[in-house]
């Protein structure tokens, strides 16, 4: 077999492990009233069974990269992709919603450990030309998880195979789980674990992974939960006493760094104009396609009456479009690509323009908002894809970890905060699903679709506007770590 095949199976094990997650996050909405029926689980406990995955995902994922840089990418993602699976076979045989809430939580935080492997697998083991089509395949993956588990859940409920009811779209994760293993276990490179000047093994920074696991519980509890119980008191004073925690952990961070200590998250990464403005653009770019699908089945199932079947499939356009990205960027000068992020910004405001306007005069429902969500597909498809191949050119392989986990964390936070504000807004506008309040509702939330895509074409242009951009980040990074940190890249 040659390099190249090997690189193609090894790309496959990584994006079926993705898929799997990001299915995971959304296709249980589809079944929650089959589940609730079949389980009699209560409000709140449907609640955990939706909620408890997102929750464990994302307080996992910055220590999961860690762990994957001081314990092995192919161990940890090994390990925590036999943990979805496993998880995901409890899922399925649950015989009460509170085993099937733990089963859940465990799912989540199997995951939390297995895709930031992924990212850092992209960085480790491709580069140049190959590094690119990567990005591309797993753009199509991150954006297409999230509608393929709305259509498949829809699916497999609506089929009810042998009486099962919702318990397959679990129990199909056995299968592709069992495959992924065993094209892993053969194909993923073995690991070269890093070490100190002393020699030793690096081990975690509990410190930080205390402090760090203890603000994101405070920020990302009440957007999961604030929405739904009305935003009582307590999510106000959790949001609150997040910032502190905060400020702490980057102290500590950088205490450690000073120190040639290994921190949990090298905040190295962050100096220079590259990555903060052009994580933070994506980070807003990103939240409102996760609040578009959230709001868009609003709009089209409670506001004018359509299956959740066709909710679910209006989306693909706009995968389909984003799809399209990776792979014409790929065709481009490289040096030319990072330039595209701001464009692809501008297209998917003017898009998000265009279905407010399209909305609000009583045409939001037909083939033209199939075609204008194609546009914003693409729009951000070649925002995403642009700006990734200029960031991870700003961050040595070395420090590839570092850099997973803050994305990752950065993507998974920016979704649910977009849900939490700006679906609230959404069904503040649209409190009983009629044709008309939807419709007001979408075409307002659209309407700051469109702004917000706007700042992150700013914050694009700030993150690309200097060619050296990503030498200067480079130079940053050595100039400031004094231990080494490279993990050495692997033949494979």
């Amino acid at each position: 077999m040659t390099s190249r095949q090997r690189l193609g199976l090894l790309l496959g094990v990584l994006l079926t492990a993705q898929f799997m997650a990001n299915i995971d996050v959304a296709i249980v909405n589809v079944a929650a009233p089959s589940i609730r029926d079949s389980l009699h689980a209560s409000g709140g406990e449907l609640e955990l069974v939706v909620s408890g995955y997102t929750l464990a995902y994302a307080l996992l994922l910055v220590t999961g990269a860690r762990l994957g840089s001081t314990h092995g990418y192919r161990r940890l993602f090994l390990l925590g992709l036999a943990g979805f699976t496993v998880a995901s076979l409890v899922c399925g045989i649950a015989p009460s919603a509170a085993t099937l809430i733990g089963a859940r939580i465990v799912q989540g935080a199997a995951a939390g450990l297995m895709v930031p492997q992924v990212f850092t697998g992209v960085q480790q083991y491709f580069s140049g030309a190959a590094r690119a089509k990567a990005l591309g395949a797993q753009a199509i993956v991150l954006a297409g998880g999230a509608v393929a588990g709305q259509a498949l859940g829809g699916i497999l409920v609506s089929a009810n195979l042998l009486g099962t009811g919702w318990r397959p779209i679990f129990l199909i994760n056995l299968p592709i789980g069992i495959a992924a293993l065993l094209l892993g276990l053969r194909y993923l490179p073995v690991d070269a674990l890093p070490s100190n000047e002393a020699g030793t093994k690096r081990r975690i920074d509990i410190p930080g992974v205390a402090v760090l696991s203890a603000a994101l519980l405070l920020v990302v509890v009440p957007l999961v939960f604030g929405r739904d119980a009305g935003w009582p008191w307590w999510t106000w004073v959790s949001l609150a006493a997040s910032v502190p925690l905060v400020v702490m952990f980057v102290r500590l961070q950088r205490r450690i760094a000073d120190r040639g200590g290994y921190p949990l998250v090298n905040l190295h990464i962050l100096r220079g104009r590259a990555l903060p403005w052009g994580l933070a653009a994506q980070a807003a770019a990103t939240g409102t396609y996760y609040t578009m699908l959230f709001t868009l089945a609003l709009y089209l199932q409670q506001g004018l009456g359509r299956s959740p079947l066709y909710s679910g499939l209006a989306l693909v356009p706009w995968v389909a479009a984003f799809g399209v990205a990776g792979p014409v960027l790929t065709r481009l000068p490289p040096a030319r690509v990072p330039k595209l992020a701001p464009y692809g910004c501008l297209l998917l405001a003017v898009s998000y323009a265009a279905i407010s306007l399209t909305v609000g005069v009583g045409h939001g429902n037909g083939p033209l908002l199939l075609v204008l969500l194609g546009f914003g597909g693409l729009g951000l498809g070649l925002s995403y894809s642009a700006m990734m191949r200029h960031l991870t050119e700003s961050v040595p392989r070395g420090f590839a970890s570092d850099f997973s986990g803050i994305l990752v964390t950065v993507f998974q936070i920016a979704g649910v905060l977009g849900v939490a504000a700006l679906g609230t807004l959404y069904q503040g506008l649209a409190p009983i699903g009629g044709p008309d309040q939807a419709r007001v509702g979408f075409t307002v939330l659209n309407a700051c679709f469109a702004v917000i895509a706007l700042l992150a074409m700013v914050g694009s242009v700030i993150s690309t506007r200097t060619p050296r951009s990503a030498a200067v980040a480079r130079d940053n990074l050595r100039e400031s770590v004094t231990s080494p940190s490279a993990v050495p890249r692997q033949r494979l």
